[in-house]
């Protein structure tokens, strides 16, 4: 009777203008759901195939958070990849008719969210009944399964701003009108996501025991760090009420979709309450064991230099089994993205890397005194960054051997050579933009005659006696790495070392990527998160703020904000809640980079205007000589990003199916 009913909703719903392709809530294969839980087996196939809406943190073109970000993550846009949907939005070319990355209606490279959301329903709506399951498992299920729920509106939420909230699937008795929902403000949906995850947090496991066969599945950290993100967001000026341009933005029952109001102590209170949510998130990671990433070297002559840098990477490319740094892996495989991010090391294989960092990003990293590059008066190369410096061995020098030791300034700056050994090839020369730059400069990104480290490689260790040769890399046209031919080149000049594992080997003829899960969120994450938070309840920045933003560049091998900045040009900057804002977005940027944050971090701190309206630009791939390589170069200069890029918009044809949705502002 159940399946009649459907298929008269379905005739009904067809009759009106197919009102199911918007939102496909209502169940299909009513008819089978009976054998999906008639026993444990089955009960658990579907349950792990609500996991299998997870968005993919590895479809470089797919998800958001990576190239459709634009500024951070380059391509060469003449050729084939500029046809991806990602590669579209980061163009300009974001539209109503057919929407690139549509996580909406699952098209265009993005995946059925509502389709997700509505098989979680059916799984709580029938788990209960399956005979063969155990009281424990049924509890711990339906609560991963709830958090699975919360999470799938708040990214829909991030992308659309306020979307319906299904807490239940659309009855198969439903009329035609009662399948229109509307759209749900999003403090709503935001107090959905928190109610979901305060009611599941009970049943779920401290941690993850069983690394081998449960990696990836949700715990107690990871329920409250969605909790917590999800009210970061509602604090943060896009959604908090602060941001004039929504300040009509209602629905067609005359409903406020995102908030409007002008009251400081209602902001103030949103982020009071996201910085307690930030701190629980934080301690039930650590209760559950997670804490940063630091790479236990092998060997005992490695250099102190590369054991940093493999840390730096290794926080984002180890394993679950022995990174406890990561609090959600995803679980996709990411051989495609890394072998897009590799240079040209394999003997039988004409590609090279094809996405690269862009010039911004180089320049986004601080110098080696923990401060930008245009506030640091002691990092000389400011005004000549573009142009070219040579690692120059040093010169041989005899040592009087009556000379008194003490006479030598034991903290004289290192000679060029001395510094840069392990960042740069000997006797190399590269732009000045590469010199005395901070650890994560040189373990996220490579450069022409950069050294790659790979654990194929001995890099000389700390005595320079290495059993290989440091792998440098060349990357000027007709170079061992640059151009091989058109379509496959690197095309802004630095290689994405942050997401290709020191561990691929590198005596095979092909490419052979070591599999490992990009973070959906790690610990550095919610670090940042909490100081950005404290700093913004507070009147002004205090030990307390500055401690969690220390905790990331005391492993990043930098002083703490307080002591560098004693040195730099704005030597005020740190003791001023906006100077500290500043400071804590950008090392949110650097830190988090090329993990498919920073184009979400831009929306919702409201800066997307200020920072993907700038033109991209790199190195000159297609140079061979030496002059002609570092020429600053415009790779695209004509993306217009306006208010109305915040949301992504929903398809035409959606909303004239459905009259009770409204397009978001702008579209």
């Amino acid at each position: 009777m159940k399946f009649l009913h459907y298929m008269l909703l379905l005739f009904g719903i067809a009759l009106c203008g197919n009102c199911s392709d918007y939102l496909n809530v209502v169940p299909d294969g009513t008819a089978t759901l009976e054998t999906a839980f008639s026993n444990r087996i089955n009960s658990e196939k579907f349950f792990y195939s609500c996991y299998n809406y997870l968005p993919n943190m590895a479809a470089a073109f797919d998800y958001p958070g990576l190239i459709a970000g634009g500024d951070e993550i380059w391509w060469d846009v003449d050729n084939n990849m500029r046809n991806n949907p990602g590669a579209r939005i980061a163009l300009g070319q974001q539209n109503i008719t057919d929407p690139y990355q549509n996580y909406w209606d699952g098209s265009s490279g993005g995946k059925r969210m509502w389709i997700g959301i509505r098989d979680c329903n059916i799984f709580l709506e029938n788990i209960d009944n399956v005979p063969d399951i155990t009281i424990n498992e049924v509890v711990r299920w339906k609560a991963e399964v709830k958090i699975l729920k919360a999470y799938f509106h708040f990214f829909l939420m991030q992308l659309y701003g306020p979307i319906p909230i299904m807490d239940q699937n659309i009855d198969v008795s439903a009329t035609p009108e009662e399948v229109r929902v509307y759209r749900e403000p999003v403090d709503d949906v935001i107090e959905y996501i928190v109610h979901l995850v305060d009611e599941a947090m009970p049943d779920l496991p401290p941690e993850i025991t069983e690394i081998t066969t449960e990696t990836g599945r949700i715990t107690q950290a990871v329920a409250l760090s969605i909790k917590a993100k999800a009210l970061v967001w509602a604090a943060s000026p896009l959604f908090n009420g602060s941001y004039i341009f929504y300040k009509d933005f209602k629905d067609k029952r005359g409903i406020q979709l995102i908030a409007n109001n002008d009251d400081p102590s209602v902001i103030q209170a949103r982020w009071v309450r996201a910085s307690a949510a930030v701190k629980d998130a934080i301690d039930a990671a650590h209760a559950g064991g997670h804490r940063l990433f630091e790479f236990d070297k092998l060997y005992e002559d490695l250099a102190a230099e590369t054991v940093l840098k493999y840390t730096l990477r290794g926080c984002v490319t180890e394993r679950f089994t022995t990174n406890r740094e990561v609090i959600w892996p995803c679980t996709n495989g990411n051989n495609q993205l890394q072998n897009w991010c590799t240079p040209k090391i394999y003997t039988g294989y004409a590609g090279t890397a094809e996405l690269s960092a862009t010039l911004k990003m180089a320049e986004t990293y601080y110098t080696k005194n923990g401060l930008p590059v245009d506030e640091d008066p002691y990092w000389i190369y400011y005004a000549t960054r573009y142009e070219t410096l040579t690692n120059t061995l040093p010169e041989v020098v005899e040592v009087d051997p009556e000379a008194d030791p003490e006479a030598v300034d034991p903290d004289a700056e290192p000679d060029l050579y001395t510094w840069h050994r392990h960042y740069i090839g000997s006797g190399e020369t590269t732009a000045q933009l590469n010199y005395y730059r901070e650890p994560r400069f040189y373990a996220h990104l490579c450069f022409d005659r950069g050294i790659y480290e790979l654990m194929g490689y001995k890099d000389g260790g700390a005595n320079g006696q290495g059993v290989n040769e440091e792998l440098v890399i060349r990357n000027r046209s007709g170079d061992t790495h640059g151009l091989v031919f058109q379509d496959s080149h690197p095309s802004t000049g630095y290689f994405i070392k942050k997401l290709v594992s020191f561990r691929i080997p590198t005596n095979t003829q092909e490419p052979a990527p070591y599999r490992f899960s990009m973070p959906i969120i790690r610990l550095a994450d919610l670090y940042l998160l909490y100081a950005e938070t404290l700093n913004e309840i507070k009147e002004s920045p205090d030990s307390e703020v500055y401690e969690w933003v220390d905790r990331i560049r005391e492993r990043a091998g930098l002083n703490g904000v307080v002591e560098s900045w004693k040195y730099s040009s704005n030597t005020d900057k740190p003791f001023n809640k906006e100077g500290m804002r500043e400071i804590i977005k950008r090392e949110r940027l650097i830190e988090l980079s090329f993990e498919g944050q920073r184009p979400f971090d831009l929306r919702r701190w409201r800066d997307a205007e200020k920072y993907l309206n700038e033109p991209v630009r790199g190195w000159d791939f297609q140079g061979q000589k030496l002059e002609d390589y570092y020429q600053t170069r415009v790779y695209f200069s004509d993306r217009k990003f306006t208010y109305k890029d915040y949301l992504w918009p929903l398809r035409g044809n959606t909303i004239t199916v459905n009259s009770n949705l409204v397009q978001n502002p702008g579209w």
